[in-house]
């Protein structure tokens, strides 16, 4: 049964179907085998329903929205220029600038591709006239959007948060540790690459420009304020966190940057409204397919072949780190995280990990996976937005994935880089 599911999915998605499709194909072979008919279809709808009936999930939509709102208004643009003023003229101060703005729109947005869309478009052509090649530029915007995985909000997080009975809360404040880690070695490398190759640097801004571009600024980073301290502080739930960042954002870009009229604003609801059915369509067929595999022992078998059934804390994680690094590399990462994660979940508990260790271990693979060829995700949103050949965009990525490595090594063998801030924060 295991082998046709996985065939079926495998063919599938060689067609070129959509990844709903041959997940749902693989469910209903699965069911079919277990029930020895469709008799009893009632329980597979059921579990279906049960995968997006989570509260936690209204979250999703909300931090779409608001990452929709911002990407087509003003914010991105305000945040770049406060960072650019700032540490533009240092040597690698523009690359440097690019890494901090991804990693502070994905403080704001949550979103990979957003992130790439709404820094990379601006920067590329500033990094390209400042003497920086093309290769280097496109690694470097799409690695640091990268760091939006890990910095809440972060859908990844809060998709293994409902399967894992995680709290996202806690998800969410450890993933900034790990994130500011990844910014600051990318920071390095940056500036060691523009040493190297001789990059020239920027004219200083005056006091007065800063002082402008900050003004600015304060109300976009008003965004990470209401997420960071918001959830830290006990004031919101992630969901109510989502809800008012969309209110935050209606009242910034509609009203004080008067960047977005209203029919702008039903546009973005529309393609919002479009990407949340998706997103919703794989939860619920990854919640059946989840019910499916555990009801067959699909799980306890898997680690029992590879050994892991009796695997300890280090070599468990070293397995998921590698199951989801493979995995994403290539298959969409949401699909990865509701297919991998009820299989390795019962060896999670056995050993007594650490699940908000976990879940940021999880998605700093998934942040890996995405910009590792063949199909990483953000490769190929960087050839549709910047319309560079694919070999140029996976050209310079190789340094970049090896610090992304690095940081996982780190994280695993020194978990408090993530744990640190939760503990703190989450103290009785």
């Amino acid at each position: 049964m295991t082998s046709i599911m996985l065939i079926t999915m495998i063919v599938l998605l060689l067609l070129g179907f959509p990844m709903m499709i041959p997940l749902l194909a693989a469910t209903l072979i699965g069911f079919y085998f277990q029930f020895m008919g469709f008799d009893n279809s009632q329980f597979m709808i059921q579990q279906m329903l049960a995968g997006i009936k989570p509260a936690s999930l209204i979250a999703i939509p909300m931090f779409i929205l608001a990452a929709d709102i911002m990407t087509k208004g003003r914010s991105a643009t305000r945040l770049i220029d406060m960072v650019m003023a700032y540490i533009g003229h240092y040597k690698g101060g523009l690359a440097v600038s690019t890494a901090t703005a991804c990693t502070m729109f994905g403080a704001v947005s949550g979103s990979t591709q957003a992130t790439v869309v709404a820094v990379g478009s601006p920067l590329r052509p500033k990094l390209l006239q400042n003497g920086y090649n093309d290769s280097f530029i496109l690694s470097l915007i799409i690695n640091s959007s990268g760091i939006a995985l890990l910095i809440p909000p972060s859908i990844g997080m809060i998709i293994y948060g409902g399967i894992s009975q995680t709290s996202i809360s806690e998800l969410f404040i450890a993933g900034i540790g790990p994130g500011i880690l990844m910014l600051i070695l990318f920071s390095m490398y940056s500036i060691f690459f523009a040493v190297r190759h001789e990059v020239p640097t920027l004219e200083k801004a005056s006091f007065s420009e800063r002082l402008a571009v900050t003004k600015e600024a304060l109300w976009p980073l008003g965004f990470p304020v209401i997420i960071v301290v918001g959830i830290y502080g006990g004031i919101f739930s992630p969901t109510e966190a989502a809800s008012t960042c969309v209110l935050y954002a209606l009242i910034l870009e509609v009203i004080v940057f008067k960047s977005l009229d209203i029919r702008a604003v039903i546009g973005i609801a529309k393609s919002t409204g479009l990407i949340t059915a998706i997103v919703f369509i794989l939860v619920a067929a990854g919640a059946a397919f989840s019910w499916v595999i555990s009801f067959a022992q699909i799980p306890q078998a898997i680690m029992s072949n590879l050994g892991l059934n009796e695997a300890n804390e280090l070599q468990l994680l070293m397995a998921i780190s590698v199951a989801f690094f493979v995995g994403c590399m290539f298959v969409d990462s949401i699909v990865v995280i509701l297919i991998l994660v009820p299989i390795f979940l019962p060896e999670i508990d056995r050993v007594g990990l650490d699940k908000v260790l976990v879940g940021v271990i999880i998605t700093l693979q998934v942040a890996i996976g995405a910009v590792t060829p063949p199909f990483g995700c953000n490769i190929f949103t960087a050839v549709a937005i910047f319309k560079r050949p694919y070999i140029e965009v996976v050209r310079g990525l190789l340094p970049f994935v090896l610090i992304l490595v690095l940081v996982a090594v780190l994280l695993i063998q020194f978990p408090q880089i993530a744990l640190f801030l939760r503990d703190l924060a989450f103290a009785d």
